[in-house]
């Protein structure tokens, strides 16, 4: 049961005996012994009745006894005992060298067994820390703390001893209960000095629901153009100004919900917050073709876009052209950053969905928040170390997430526009990246087969799979394993991993997992609304140490003519040859359903059947398969493809690849 307040005061009355007893052990010694004058063993008598007042009054007769009152209780009990039957004064002496010595072995046991001591209590004190950006740096701060604390109980203790043994009561007695104590206090206000100038080092998150305008100073580099070393940025006043000049366009229309579309990162960044300040609904898709957007813009609802191939029946307005055409905002207006609570916020993120038809789901900027935080704590230093480069859409959560919300909590300078062709990647410099890719995107650029100048780059890749030897390459070309991020747009993040230490995925530390009955992952975690969770498609094996591994989809289990089938298992046999890069195997219908696969050749594919005929290609992977499979479930169509066709996600759509069968029907029968 938590304490309550008058428990808890409760319990801190119960600490105060302790504590005098502490500051005025000294002072009671030398009164007793030098100003009265009484005989060693009726002092040792003293001491003894003491302990025990002490220990009854700090709680020590109850079940739930505080250890601190105890064990002074004990150590003077013993003290008292020793300097009764032995009559000699040295033993009460010896108090305060003893608690030295204990709080010395208090503090150094943590710190061969963090964390230390110091840090402990920094947490007790401030719950924030635990899971911050800072977590790491102020543990190492509070570790050299403690470090100090034990250099000064070595030394105190080592004067305690002196006085105990060497000197006169009078000097004994002004020292351990005068400078001692002095010198405690010194240490106390140089560490509180030294603690606030580190404070202001320390790095500090700002959320986009929770910044003010002088969260950053007005220089700090928000944005930067092309690459960096081109020197065209967007700064924090930048940021002020842009937003408030959003914000007065916004306030001037009557739409409470507004579609945003925006590819330039800024012109995205500056238009959803102004929006959200504005307390209005906002509508993130990638889909602007004209009968999409007059599919979802009802009544009531404004349009908000960069491009300029907008259809002008959309009725949309220029972001461009409100930003360029509005005056220079007043110093008070730019100070003014609305505040707004990030779970009454409303964003609708269009995805594609299982079935490739586009769906809204509705989320909120507490749970991108709260995602973005579990993301900071693992890897926030490795942000701070780098500037952002990403070549996914911001209007997916992905991208969102990685290229928005994440970089400006951090203050971590990204890229203006996306990285859209690999060969753009040279022409970055050596600076250090932080890369945010799907495998599709990675694919691409490893087939270059270039040399890029990017030094010390941390890249993260979610949207598809990623094969071991896709992993190995960009390794190889970019001097990093890829970290797989696992999630959609209705869990948002749910596991991690890097497969060069194995295939199995780790849940985010915050989430919960099972396997429902149908065999499929079913997560709860702070980013999904529903408190029973959400059920997802991906069959998987949950591992005794709680990773998993993923099996596939549920979607993905087709039926061959009663034979039930796997496509990602014959996608991931497929790949097993070595000899392919990617696939993609779909059902298919005619007058029956049969399995057809998609191929991308490696290397070592191409090389195998070059000059071959296509027959001698598909002989060989249905000859491979049937190691694994029945004849009648073996994909009846081939295609040997140069890439396979995705969207800006990475992601392979059914519609795509059916379309690749379609362009060559009529040129062949089963197995063509």
């Amino acid at each position: 049961m938590p304490s309550t307040p008058t428990s808890r005061q409760s319990e801190s009355g119960r600490g105060v005996p302790f504590v005098i007893l502490a500051v005025l052990y000294p002072v009671l010694i030398f009164v007793l012994l030098v100003l009265l004058k009484l005989p060693v063993r009726v002092i040792s008598l003293c001491v003894i009745v003491l302990a025990a007042a002490l220990f009854i009054g700090g709680g020590g007769g109850r079940a739930k006894a505080d250890w601190r009152p105890l064990a002074s209780s004990l150590l003077l009990v013993a003290v008292g005992l020793a300097c009764f039957l032995t009559d000699k004064m040295l033993f009460l002496r010896l108090y305060p060298l003893a608690m030295n010595i204990a709080m010395l072995a208090v503090f150094s046991m943590s710190l061969v067994f963090p964390p230390s001591v110091i840090f402990r209590l920094a947490c007790l004190a401030d719950r924030s820390i635990k899971g911050s950006l800072a977590e790491r740096r102020i543990e190492s701060y509070c570790r050299k703390v403690c470090v100090a604390w034990c250099v000064f109980f070595v030394l105190n203790g080592g004067a305690a001893a002196y006085t105990a043994f060497f000197c006169g009561d009078r000097v004994w007695s002004v020292y351990n209960g005068g400078i001692a104590y002095v010198l405690m206090g010194l240490l106390f206000a140089i560490e509180y000095i030294i603690r606030k100038q580190v404070d202001k080092k320390m790095p500090k998150t700002f959320f986009i629901s929770k910044f003010r305008a002088d969260s950053r100073p007005d220089s700090h580099i928000l944005c930067y153009e092309g690459s960096w070393s081109d020197g065209r940025y967007k700064t924090w006043r930048d940021f002020l100004a842009d937003t408030a000049r959003m914000r007065a366009a916004i306030r001037q229309k009557d739409e409470e919900s507004w579609i945003m579309h925006c590819e330039d990162y800024w012109y995205f960044l500056v238009t959803f917050v102004a929006l959200l300040q504005c307390r209005k609904t906002v509508m993130l898709t990638q889909n602007i073709s004209e009968s999409f957007i007059a599919e979802i813009k009802g009544p009531g609802t404004g349009f908000l876009t960069d491009q300029d191939s907008v259809p002008p029946s959309a009725g949309a307005m220029s972001v461009p052209g409100i930003l360029e055409g509005s005056a220079e905002p007043s110093e008070q207006e730019l100070r003014d950053a609305p505040a707004f609570e990030a779970a009454e916020t409303d964003i609708r993120m269009y995805t594609s969905g299982s079935t490739g038809k586009a769906k809204a789901v509705s989320q909120r900027m507490e749970e991108f928040e709260l995602d973005n935080a579990f993301i900071i704590s693992k890897w926030g230093e490795e942000f701070l170390a780098r500037k952002l480069v990403t070549t996914v859409s911001q209007h997916h959560i992905y991208g969102f997430l990685f290229g928005i919300s994440l970089p400006f909590a951090l203050g971590v300078p990204f890229r203006r526009k996306r990285i859209e062709y690999p060969e753009e990647f040279e022409s970055l410099g050596d600076e250090k990246y932080m890369i945010i890719a799907t495998p599709a995107f990675l694919k691409r650029t490893v087939d270059l087969e270039s040399s890029l100048p990017m030094k010390d780059s941390f890249i993260f890749t979610s949207g598809g799979v990623l094969t071991t030897e896709l992993a190995t390459r960009t390794d190889l070309l970019f001097g990093f394993w890829p970290l797989e991020v696992y999630g959609s747009t209705e869990t948002s993040g749910i596991a991690w991993r890097q497969s060069r230490d194995g295939l199995e995925w780790t849940p985010f530390d915050n989430a919960r997992i099972w396997k429902n009955e149908d065999g499929c992952l079913v997560i709860v975690s702070p980013y999904i609304k529903n408190m029973e969770g959400f059920a997802t498609s991906d069959l998987v094996d949950i591992l005794n140490d709680g990773r998993f591994l993923l099996k596939g989809r549920a979607d993905s289990i087709v039926k061959i003519e009663e034979k039930r089938i796997s496509l990602t298992e014959v996608e991931n046999r497929l790949l097993q040859t070595g000899l392919v890069g990617d696939v993609k195997v779909i059902a298919l219908e005619d007058r029956r359903q049969y399995l057809a696969a998609a191929l991308v050749l490696n290397d070592a594919g191409r090389q195998k059947f070059a000059g071959q005929k296509k027959l001698a290609m598909n002989t060989f992977f249905h000859d491979f398969l049937m190691q694994y499979f029945e004849n009648v479930v073996i994909p009846k169509k081939w295609r040997f493809v140069d890439a396979l066709p995705v969207d800006v996600q990475g992601k392979k759509h059914k519609e795509d690849i059916a379309a690749l069968f379609a362009r060559s029907a009529g040129s062949g029968g089963p197995d063509e």
